[in-house]
């Protein structure tokens, strides 16, 4: 009788320590999309730590995100006159091309006070910089994806080195938000009329 409770004491508790190892394996696997690590020259500029560091911007919607980011604050101030924070905060796995404040910088002050106050064509512009899917550095050598705005975005390059429709290079690329890939480029993309 002794014999018969040790054995069933032992199958227990050997399944007990078997079933974590079981369910490990059954896990599934962190994909390349699920382990991406930023890349290009400007992602030096990134701050270590805190609301702005690459753990920080994980942590917040893209807007939010980008907003701790003092080399978009043009790009920020875009979205809040577009009326997109919201939008672009409760979208889901989308990828952004964000221009930095250099990129707003090589449009003409007139034109971009144009732009800026001319909500419609704001919204075009900034929607073009939006596409509704994950684009992650795996897809940029030669992709070609639809924009919110409707129109397509092509992707060319290899490396550390890719450029969005010929003209705008990422300098920054995959970092993540809670809800988005984004491409730091240093050309503010333009939609075709």
């Amino acid at each position: 009788m002794n014999t018969h409770r040790i054995g069933t004491r032992t199958l227990v508790g050997t399944a007990a320590l078997a079933l974590p190892f079981s369910l490990a394996v059954l896990a599934p696997t962190a994909s390349a999309d699920d382990m991406t690590e930023p890349f290009g020259s400007a992602c030096s500029s990134v701050p270590k730590d805190g609301a702005g560091s690459f753990d920080g911007m994980a942590k917040d919607p893209v807007a939010t995100a980008a907003s701790h980011n003092p080399d978009l604050s043009t790009l920020v101030t875009a979205v809040k006159k577009a009326g997109l924070v919201d939008t672009l905060n409760n979208a889901k796995d989308v990828t952004v091309f964000a221009p930095t404040n250099e990129a707003f910088a090589k449009i003409p002050k007139a034109d971009l006070d144009k732009v800026l106050g001319d909500k419609a064509q704001l919204t075009k512009i900034l929607t073009y910089h939006v596409v509704g899917e994950k684009v992650t550095k795996d897809k940029l050598a030669d992709g070609d994806f639809k924009s919110l705005e409707g129109s397509t975005l092509s992707t060319s390059g290899s490396g550390d080195k890719y450029k969005v429709n010929d003209s705008a290079n990422i300098v920054c690329g995959d970092v993540q938000t809670s809800n988005a890939t984004v491409h730091i480029i240093d050309t503010v993309l333009m939609p075709k009329s």
